[in-house]
């Protein structure tokens, strides 16, 4: 029986695509659907054949459009908190694994959608995806760490007129926000992520995942940024990539990293 009812995985060149197939609905997370997103960033964790991975929605109009309306139609303040709490930890496992994940975003980036984007460590949209966060729409407001990621990646000031205005933008205006790195066709959509994941890939995976840990520290109030950087760059000192990537350096040949 497979994992996976909602999602595809494929595997290519060490890159796992993961996507949210469920075109009829515009790719909207239900809870079984974060379900399987849970046990499919486990792989990307666990596997070492996966060297980064990439998000991505089914057909051509949305990424992801939202929640399932009709399951939090359902929710009232017994379970609402616990319905939260598991999707912060399932995009805290995105945001916090330490190979890199992109969010292809190829439509409609919506509520959960926008939270599932803003989870990974790099958005390239194409020319027709739309963000936003219409949660107060509903008399709610984004429960998927939202209100965290956007004031983080935009600002304050732009983060509250979007949360509280509801209002969606282009990719474009998007890419001017800081909320996406790239904008590019659709057809250009999954060869420019492949494109930056190779690049990435051919650098130390031990350094990268470093990185990771120390940029997400800047935002925890309970981790000094600074020592976490300090520490890491001891760990790399005592690496064999670090070795390696110096002996290459002065050698003038290219690096073939271990992660270790």
């Amino acid at each position: 029986m497979s994992l996976y009812d909602n999602l595809l995985l494929q595997l290519d060149n060490g890159v796992l695509i993961i996507t949210i197939n469920r075109a009829d609905k515009l790719n909207a997370l239900n809870i079984d659907t974060v379900r399987e997103i849970k046990t499919a960033i486990q792989q990307v964790y666990d596997d070492p054949a996966v060297k980064g991975a990439i998000f991505i929605g089914a057909g051509e109009k949305a990424f992801v459009a939202g929640a399932d309306i009709a399951e939090i139609a359902e929710l009232s303040d017994v379970n609402a908190r616990s319905f939260a709490e598991r999707g912060q930890e399932v995009f805290s496992m995105i945001e916090s694994c330490t190979k890199p994940v992109i969010a292809a975003v190829n439509g409609f980036a919506l509520g959960g959608g926008c939270e599932l984007a803003m989870a990974c460590h790099l958005r390239v949209a194409s020319e027709s995806a739309r963000f936003g966060q219409p949660e107060v729409n509903l008399g709610l407001i984004p429960g998927y760490g939202g209100t965290q990621r956007l004031t983080q990646l935009i600002g304050k000031g732009k983060a509250m007129e979007l949360l509280m205005t509801a209002d969606m933008i282009g990719a474009a205006e998007a890419k001017s926000l800081g909320l996406v790195n790239h904008v590019v066709s659709q057809e250009e959509l999954l060869p420019k992520c492949m494109e930056i994941l190779g690049k990435i890939m051919t650098k130390a995976p031990l350094a990268i995942g470093l990185v990771i840990d120390c940029v997400n520290a800047a935002y925890d109030k309970d981790e000094d940024g600074y020592q976490t950087e300090a520490n890491s760059f001891a760990r790399c000192c005592s690496s064999q990539d670090f070795v390696e990537g110096t002996n290459a350096f002065l050698e003038k040949r290219k690096p073939s990293f271990k992660g270790i």
